[in-house]
């Protein structure tokens, strides 16, 4: 007997009917081992002697570590087929050195799609475990556990905070630095103006061959007294332009693409992609619909590309043929596997649809129609620009009109590309034409947006800040945690989460920072790929992390809780401000001597039912006094919105439609009413 040990039950009947009676294909349902919380710090991990792991079964873990250790012992052989990854690594090597497998018994198998062909080439394809990949994971596993379990103590004593982690602190610190950049930010005030023709409209943007801006209405009079409503057509250009459809997704493209046109979250997004990639029952078979999920590669194989090239010319004709874009980005990309692509061009969503939840059918849409349009023919747009002269003040107007969809014939429902007609006005070329109006407008800029999730996790990317399969745990951590919240899909920083921000900025700003972090992700790079020791990766960060911690516990000044200004009514004590388990509470500064507690009054105005939970969508102040509402059962349930709830929804993306000044609109898309 042949025994074959993947990470997921689920992949593991559909393994095991590909490859036979031979093959008996079994899971270890994830991790078995995790360091201990023993030791010094519990840790469960002795820095002083080397950084040597202290590793124990997981809790409930025992008996599937004994099951196993039975299977290997009457096995011929046994291949490790856990996750293509460095995780995946590093569980095959817990496997191997939990089970005691012997070296000449086991193979290190990979399966990037849970397909027939596949997972046969994975098993005619085996190697060994590499243990740069494994040095790597678990460098970074005894980075996160030294930080996050000393910097988490550390918060817990001296703030109102409850955890600190080496990414999760320094994405908390972009929501932040954000935050204070938008209350810094000073609006200024402009105008724009603009004439308007029957068909179009024309906006100033030069006074002769120099830019203008228009500060003050003052300007805006000046200009207005040297224009009239006859306007000379100075030029009319046309020209073609090609638009070429987006690569195919990595794991953070998808994350990012499925929060804007699908309204996920990271975390759901990667947890309907693992089902999808473990396998889905379609009717005919058990079969990955999806390669792996966890990539940063743009990359498509032959295999897929010919097919798919097959595909589109006989569904769209030959003029739809694409070409194979290649990425010139070539830093902190492994370039392990392939981009997240469909196993099969021929499983179309629709055909799949019956077999599909919503959510599958979703995101499984977003993917193949993704995957599908990369190989197709550039879109063409014919884009025509007409320059109006009046008295030496030049006016513009742009049109588009596409003239070939190309790749847009799959991927529209994703892209907004809307026809911009212009008249056609080449016989009024050198002549003058009349404005029915000239209008001004007041505008006033306005400072850098809060991110969204798909926003941050952009960022976190370009500066090279963890990684794209940590993304969906750290954007869940931080909400966990109660340090951000978030209102109509921005994430706004709460007052804890901004104090554990400030506090970790006055000792740790050298560690904490994204420089650091980003150096931090290229050394762990350099693990895996042999070209760096981790024990002194490790050594280097300890020797400078430990002596700041110290300092650190010794010189922070603990956050005093905020006073009411009230008295308390068993000793006169101030009043404070503290926080519990369910939110924030009033009670005696002098605990734990008196232990007084107010009872709060609980009117709050209901609104509406909360859509997704089972609370109630109540008025609500922010830490500046700022109304807005949001779930009674925060902060189980994070439900809030800037403007209040209708309690409808929106046809168009079935989120909640709010109103303000009589005006509805989506909470989400935007969408208004007519």
């Amino acid at each position: 007997m042949e025994l074959v040990i993947v990470e997921s039950p689920a992949k593991s009947k559909t393994i095991e009917k590909y490859l036979g009676k031979n093959y008996k294909v079994v899971s270890s349902i994830g991790h078995i081992r995790d360091l201990a919380t023993t030791g010094k710090y519990g840790l469960g991990i002795d820095v002083e002697n080397g950084f040597i792991p202290n590793y124990v079964p997981i809790k409930g873990k025992k008996k599937v570590i004994t099951d196993l250790k039975k299977l290997v012992n009457v096995a011929d052989k046994v291949y490790l087929a856990t996750d293509p990854d460095r995780e995946g690594e590093a569980i095959s090597w817990h496997l191997y050195d939990a089970l005691g497998i012997k070296k000449d018994k086991y193979d290190r198998v990979l399966f990037y799609e849970i397909t027939k062909d596949k997972v046969l080439e994975g098993i005619k394809n085996p190697r060994k475990i590499d243990d740069n990949l494994v040095k790597s994971q678990e460098t970074r596993r005894f980075l996160d556990r030294i930080i996050g379990f000393r910097l988490s103590k550390l918060m817990q004593s001296k703030t109102s905070g409850t955890s600190a982690g080496r990414v999760q602190s320094v994405a908390l610190k972009l929501i932040v630095d954000r935050e204070r950049e938008i209350e810094a930010f000073k609006e200024e005030e402009y105008y724009t103006i603009t004439a308007k023709f029957p068909e179009f409209d024309s906006e100033l943007f030069k006074y002769k061959n120099d830019e203008i801006e228009i500060k003050g209405i003052d300007e805006v009079n000046k200009i207005l007294e040297k224009l009239d409503k006859k306007f000379l057509v100075q030029s009319i250009e046309s020209k073609t332009k090609n638009k070429a459809s987006k690569f195919p997704f990595t794991t953070s493209s998808l994350q990012q693409e499925a929060s804007n046109k699908l309204n996920f979250s990271a975390k759901r997004t990667m947890g309907i992609a693992q089902k999808m990639y473990e396998g889905i029952d379609i009717g005919t078979e058990t079969v990955g619909l999806i390669t792996y999920m966890r990539t940063d590669s743009v990359r498509l194989s032959d295999e897929f590309t010919k097919p798919t090239f097959k595909y589109i010319e006989e569904n769209f004709g030959k003029e739809y043929i694409g070409y194979i874009k290649k990425s010139k980005k070539t830093e902190n990309v492994q370039d392990a596997h392939e981009a997240i692509r469909p196993t099969s061009i021929l499983r179309t969503p629709e055909s799949l649809k019956k077999y599909l939840t919503l959510d599958e059918y979703k995101l499984y849409n977003l993917i193949y129609k993704r995957t599908l349009a990369s190989l197709m023919a550039d879109a063409k747009a014919l884009g025509t620009t007409i320059i109006l002269d009046n008295n030496d003040y030049k006016f513009k107007t742009t049109g588009q009109v596409i003239t070939f969809n190309g790749y847009l014939e799959v991927y529209k429902e994703f892209e907004d590309n809307k026809d911009i007609v212009l008249p056609d006005l080449t016989d009024k070329l050198n002549t003058k034409i009349e404005a029915d109006d000239i209008i001004y407008e007041q505008h006033f800029t306005k400072p850098k947006p809060r991110y969204t999730e798909a926003k941050l996790i952009k960022e976190m990317e370009e500066l090279g800040i963890g990684r794209p399969s940590t993304y969906a745990t750290i954007m869940s951590n931080i909400k966990d945690r109660g340090y951000v919240e978030i209102i109509e899909k921005k994430f706004h920083p709460t007052k804890i989460g901004i104090e554990v921000t400030d506090k970790l900025q006055e000792y740790f700003s050298n560690i904490i920072n994204v420089k650091y972090t980003a150096n931090m992700e290229s050394d762990l790079d350099l693990i895996a790929e042999g070209k760096m020791d981790n024990k002194k990766v490790l050594s280097d960060f300890y020797s400078v992390f430990d002596d700041t911690l110290q300092e650190a516990f010794k010189g922070m000044e603990k956050q005093k809780p905020e006073e009411t200004g009230e008295l308390c009514p068993n000793c006169n004590s101030p009043l404070v401000i503290r926080k519990g388990r369910y939110g924030e509470f009033t009670a005696c500064s002098d605990y734990p001597n008196c232990k007084y507690i107010k009872k709060e009054s609980k009117a709050e105005t209901v609104i509406i039912d909360c859509p997704n939970c089972s609370g109630k969508i109540v008025e609500r102040h922010s830490k500046k006094g700022k109304v807005f509402y949001g779930c009674s059962n925060f902060p189980k349930c994070k439900t809030a919105y800037w403007d209040k709830p209708t309690g409808e929804k929106c046809p168009k993306c079935g989120e909640m439609m709010t109103v303000k000044n009589d005006e509805k609109k989506c909470s989400s898309c935007g969408y208004k009413p007519e």
